[in-house]
């Protein structure tokens, strides 16, 4: 008997331990578990989301307005957003683009500075598995993860369309141009399959004027090299600001009139004051700032996201805007 009650002693010291140790178990799941461990890794919800952007510019007004809707829906979605500007170099937006890479963000979102010359860094990043947002601008030769941008053909064809009611429906226009970046080319096709439609209505030139001094020199040629020049389309506001800079000086206001692209403040402010500007096609940045923003933080969720999110253009005239 004794031998047994020494027995169920030690038996009961021994059960008594083992529920000791298991009740000191019961703390949050995973608490002193190592990183990467089942249920040891913070939950995806609460994890910092850190999206990094490469921008074309901010010596634009829509690439400013661009920038601040991003990080106003950044701040509104609890995002770490961290912003580069390329200032129209690629090779800084390449080495940019590098850095996020490096720094491991969850997703890069990119105004590309060169539609082609941009699609080996954003192979490099899908292939570590950070999803690319292209934001008004598209890359060629590669798919992002989305695109976000203007109906830029579309607005094309508004604007051929514009130019057709300005000049009535006859005449010889030119085209200022910017013929790297693919929204560019989008407008301009977009604009030249409108013109087709009206068979007195003749392209006679096209020149590239990135800059608005370059505009303003392509503008000037082209003025003098067709004293019967009857319209300029510009690609984006500092090329239609700087033709038609080029038209008053040439004393030529009366002949020549300007279709615009874009219809920031003061591009809206020239179509009301200036004789020559008879409308300007306008984009909304703001809306693609936010969306582009809204469409990577859905992918890196991986929630459901248009391949291309167009965001519809309008066109502001001496009578106001209208979509």
């Amino acid at each position: 008997m004794r031998r047994f009650g020494k027995l169920t002693a030690t038996t009961l010291m021994v059960s008594s331990l083992l529920f000791l140790a298991a009740c000191g178990s019961q703390e949050p799941a995973g608490q002193n578990a190592a990183p990467g461990g089942n249920g040891s890794a913070p939950d995806a919800a609460q994890k910092e989301i850190v999206i990094g952007a490469s921008l074309l510019t901010q010596q634009h007004p829509f690439y400013v307005s661009l920038k601040n809707a991003m990080e106003e829906e950044a701040k509104a979605e609890g995002v770490n957003l961290q912003v580069s500007v390329a200032n129209q170099d690629l090779n800084k937006q390449l080495s940019d683009i590098e850095d996020f890479i490096t720094k491991g963000v969850d997703a890069i979102i990119l105004s590309p500075v060169d539609s082609k010359g941009v699609a080996g860094a954003i192979s490099k990043a899908k292939a570590a598995n950070i999803p690319v947002v292209t934001v008004d601008i598209a890359a060629n030769g590669v798919e992002p993860d989305a695109h976000v941008a203007t109906d830029n053909y579309e607005g094309g064809k508004m604007a051929g369309e514009e130019m057709a009611k300005a000049i009535g429906e006859k005449g010889k226009v030119a085209i200022i141009d910017y013929p790297t970046v693919q929204s560019v080319i989008d407008r301009v096709n977009g604009f030249k399959e409108a013109i087709a439609k009206y068979p007195n209505i003749e392209i006679v030139a096209i020149q590239p004027g990135i800059t608005r001094p370059e505009a303003l020199t392509a503008a000037q040629n082209m003025i003098q090299a067709n004293g019967d020049l009857a319209g300029i389309f510009g690609f984006g506001d500092d090329a239609a600001l700087a033709a038609v800079a080029a038209i008053k000086s040439a004393g030529k206001e009366d002949q020549i009139k300007v279709i615009g692209f874009d219809g920031m403040e003061e591009a809206r402010n020239a179509v009301k004051n200036e004789k020559s500007f008879y409308s300007v096609i306008t984009q909304h940045p703001d809306q693609i700032g936010k969306q582009g923003v809204q469409a990577a933080v859905k992918i890196i969720k991986k929630e459901a996201v248009d391949k291309v999110i167009p965001v519809k253009p309008g066109i502001f005239s001496k009578e106001g805007e209208k979509q």
